[in-house]
């Protein structure tokens, strides 16, 4: 019998199998290179969102976090024509929320974050990005440390600080008179509005005639409640967030205390009004923004259609944050042209949206945007389960004095490196 052999692959007769495999590999690499324009999908853009999961405060972020995701739903999911998402972690107490910073930068690879629902947590979350270097927006706190004295180059923030939004409702809490009771939560917020309202009304020439600093998660305030009741103030100023004001003013009603005693606090969300019902709601607040306010400018507006149309119900003011606090860093990054942290920051301090009369912008020597805030009241008959509110006024009155009314870099202690 007789066996054939392989003979070279030059000759182009029995070639071994060997041999067309080598020859296979080589022509896909030949192939690879001389088409280009072939090329591995590009790795999504990422951004972090670092929002509470659970908690009193999540009916909030829930809101915070619609809006953040809407902003990005408005660019087609994309920024600099690349693929862009989201990676959501929770921010379940200030450790665990820099532990889960540290894991969106080292293991997500994220380029910017986005969060910091609470003051307590946000005060813990901006010295993390500091040290990762990682350009960071706080989209809800307030407490006005986090663009004073503990401000750095990494951090941003939207929400008005706590002493400015002070100074913008003590007028209406001394049209009820001189005597104030103070009910505020044992942490950053409260402690913040505490300090500073004490300070106004010391100012005003008033009397503090008593102060309560409550636990969160508080379910009974009826012992507070009564000691306010004892005392006798013109007025009470409240320093409660989300679910605890909720939980407060539900029982200042059923112990038939609304209408008696006059209530004011800062910082209200929609959330938290909605969820005391309108039998029980009451009160004068601040408040960045109102979905039915009807000089709202036209970006704004469309904002507000396009909730709704998505989620069946009225954008609660935390979507709006989520919303204008998302615009700005997708923007900035588009901008940037680049995910180098310096370079969003260099943005980021540059970036401005011009929104009919509405201007918004962060300041460059403490990164506080400023925006003017509302002066609301509960309505005295509410017919409609979503709107609560009148809008009583724009402060301050006059645009041109938004930048007095935060105060100068030497009044809130910014020194940033």
């Amino acid at each position: 019998m007789t066996v054939r052999k392989p003979v070279s692959a030059g000759t182009g007769v029995i070639v071994g199998r060997r041999v067309t495999l080598l020859g296979a590999a080589s022509l896909a690499a030949t192939s690879t290179l001389a088409m280009p324009h072939i090329a591995r999908a590009a790795e999504p853009i990422k951004i972090g969102l670092l929002l509470a999961k659970t908690g009193q405060i999540a009916a909030q972020t829930e809101y915070l976090a619609n809006g953040t995701y809407l902003a990005l739903e408005e660019r087609g999911n994309k920024i600099m024509g690349q693929p862009a998402e989201l990676v959501w972690l929770d921010e379940p107490s200030p450790q665990a929320a820099t532990q889960n910073m540290q894991k969106l930068v080292q293991e997500n690879k994220v380029c910017a974050i986005l969060g910091g629902a609470l003051s307590s947590n946000a005060l813990a979350e901006e010295a993390t990005a500091a040290q990762l270097k990682i350009p960071f927006i706080v989209d809800n706190a307030a407490a006005t440390e986090i663009t004073g004295k503990n401000c750095n180059r990494y951090t941003f923030r939207l929400n008005t600080p706590v002493l400015v939004q002070s100074r913008m409702l003590a007028p209406y809490a001394l049209n009820y008179g001189k005597k104030w009771y103070h009910i505020t939560a044992s942490y950053a917020f409260g402690q913040d509005i505490l300090r500073s309202s004490r300070e106004l009304l010391k100012q005003a020439g008033g009397t503090e005639v008593g102060a309560d600093e409550v636990p969160l998660n508080t379910p009974d305030f009826s012992s507070f409640i009564l000691k306010i009741r004892a005392a006798k103030p013109d007025v009470v100023v409240g320093g409660l967030s989300a679910g605890d004001l909720s939980t407060f003013l539900k029982q200042w009603n059923e112990l038939g205390m609304k209408g008696k005693i006059p209530f004011v606090e800062i910082a209200i969300g929609d959330t938290d009004i909605w969820a005391v019902g309108p039998e029980a709601a009451t009160g004068t607040f601040t408040k960045m923004w109102y979905y039915n306010n009807p000089a709202n400018p036209p970006a704004e507006k469309a904002f507000a259609a396009a909730y709704l149309k998505k989620h069946g119900r009225p954008a609660a003011d935390k979507a709006w944050m989520g919303w204008i606090t998302a615009r700005s860093m997708f923007e900035s990054i588009e901008a940037a042209k680049s995910t180098d942290p310096m370079a969003i920051i260099e943005a980021l301090e540059a970036w401005k949206f011009q929104d009919g009369p509405a201007s918004y912008a962060y300041r460059k020597f403490d990164h506080q945007m400023l925006v003017r805030n509302l002066a609301v009241s509960v309505k005295d008959k509410i017919t409609d389960q979503w709107d609560y509110f009148d809008v009583k006024a724009v402060l301050p009155e006059k645009a041109e004095d938004l930048e007095k009314a935060f105060g100068t870099q030497e009044e809130i202690g910014c020194k940033m490196t």
